[in-house]
């Protein structure tokens, strides 16, 4: 009988197997990688609790170094080659347990072998202050396009270049807004202080003393989204995050209209200025907020409720989705509760391989390419500074593996994080402006693309 057989299995087999079953977890066998690889090999003989002789081969494939970034154009962007993992495993005594799981890469990613040039522009700075930030996501309102920072530290006084910013702290706000230009380096900050002869920026998101916010919680957001082009009025995600005092407290909603043509925040909704409890639910919009052009909805990703903190699990995403219309109304929200079950009214509270739509990109930026007839998220993984494109053809997914652009060195061993894109400066999609964080600076590239639509 097969129970038997299962509870019989050496412990060298079983060593084996979990090892295997660690490869596999994020690895589609039938799919390019994200990573440039060289296969090694082992092959060993087991034994089944029946006396037959099998034979377990497991072939992985190991990163090779991608080389630092120097700021200039590459001709030939870093190439991914296919990553497998293959495995013999006897066909009579290891039953397995089907697992779903919707978040491993399927097919092939367009822009592998299609990227002509990149290249590294420099650093994103205001010409009306001075300051070192972190995230800037893209979002537009009112036929104009802003950027969204997180935490923004002031410069000291009288500074205008923030590399002759001496060391010490000076003052900062935990996010802000700026008007972006037609020049990917430039931006206009906006809601700034008196502070002479250079003026740095107030908070964008206030915080409220009533609900027992103060000004060292955190309201990192992501993108503006447009919800009524006509008035101009936008939607904001963000998380409120009570650092020590309270860790991650919940994602919230603040509704964004123009004021004498400055994107104002004129409410934050939530009983305490948040609907989505972080101890329970998913953080929906604060890895990723999209107003997709493809159709009349407003998306969101966030990484799972607070209980979940081991590293693999961590890093999955949930996806939320609502009419922009109806950005305002909590009820109007639908919920993914996977491939299998589709959308749903009932908020999540099942976070797996199933209900999760991806795994490992941190926050990014998604748009619809007109060059390449589908979805790009722009996203720099966890860790190592590699930045990376991955497709879909629908925001549920699935995505495509992941192509490597560039490789940013980290500005004194700094993290480096957060992929924006940039679109309004080639509707075409010919070419792609790029920017992320690195240590508190805003660096940026331009990638130009071959090939086009499929």
């Amino acid at each position: 009988m097969v129970g038997p057989r299962i509870h019989q299995l050496p412990a060298a087999l079983v060593n084996i197997l979990s090892v295997v079953a660690a490869c596999l977890e994020h690895q589609d066998p039938s799919s390019p990688a994200a990573t440039t690889a060289q296969p090694i090999t082992s092959t060993e003989p087991l034994t089944t609790p029946t006396g037959n002789s099998t034979t377990l081969t497991t072939t992985t494939q190991l990163p090779s170094t991608v080389a630092a970034n120097t700021p200039t154009t590459t001709s030939q962007p870093a190439t991914i080659a296919n990553s497998t993992t293959s495995t013999v495993l006897p066909s009579t005594t290891l039953p397995s347990k089907v697992v779903i799981d919707n978040t491993l890469p399927s097919g092939t990613n367009p822009l592998n072998n299609s990227i002509s040039t990149v290249t590294w522009l420099g650093y994103q700075t205001a010409n009306n202050s001075c300051s070192h930030r972190d995230l800037g996501f893209t979002g537009k309102l009112g036929g104009k396009w802003y950027s969204i920072f997180g935490d923004t530290l002031w410069a000291a006084p009288g500074v205008t270049d923030m590399f002759l910013d001496p060391p010490g702290f000076h003052g900062m706000v935990r996010d802000s807004i700026s008007l972006l230009t037609d020049d990917p380096l430039t931006v206009i900050d906006l809601y700034l202080n008196n502070d002479k002869p250079v003026p740095h920026q107030l908070q964008f998101v206030p915080f409220v003393e009533e609900w027992g916010e103060t000004n060292q919680y955190g309201f990192g957001g992501t993108s503006l989204c447009e919800v009524d082009e006509e008035t101009g009025m936008g939607v904001l995600y963000y998380l409120v995050n009570g650092n020590e005092s309270r860790g991650l407290i919940g994602a919230g909603v603040a509704q964004v209209e123009l004021v004498d043509d400055v994107p104002t925040v004129t409410r934050r909704y939530g009983e305490q200025g948040w609907w989505w409890d972080s101890n329970k639910t998913a953080r929906y919009g604060d890895q990723i907020a999209y107003r997709d052009e493809k159709s009349e909805y407003i998306y969101i990703l966030g990484g799972p409720p607070n209980y979940i903190s081991d590293w693999g699990n961590l890093n999955y995403h949930y996806l939320a989705r609502v009419k922009a219309k109806d950005a305002f109304d909590l009820g109007a929200y639908e919920y993914y509760w996977g491939k299998q079950k589709g959308w749903r009214k009932e908020v999540l509270d099942r976070f797996d391989t199933e209900t999760a739509v991806m795994w490992g990109t941190g926050q990014g930026q998604v748009h619809w390419s007109e060059y390449w007839g589908c979805y790009l998220l722009v996203h720099l993984g966890i860790a190592g500074g590699a930045v990376f494109i991955r497709t879909a053809d629908n925001l549920e997914g699935p995505w495509t593996p992941d192509v490597q652009i560039f490789q940013a060195t980290p500005i004194d061993d700094g993290l480096v994080y957060a992929g924006v894109a940039h679109p309004y400066l080639d509707e075409t999609g010919k070419t792609l402006v790029v920017s992320y964080t690195n240590n508190n600076h805003i660096e940026v590239l331009k990638v130009e693309f071959a090939g086009g639509l499929r």
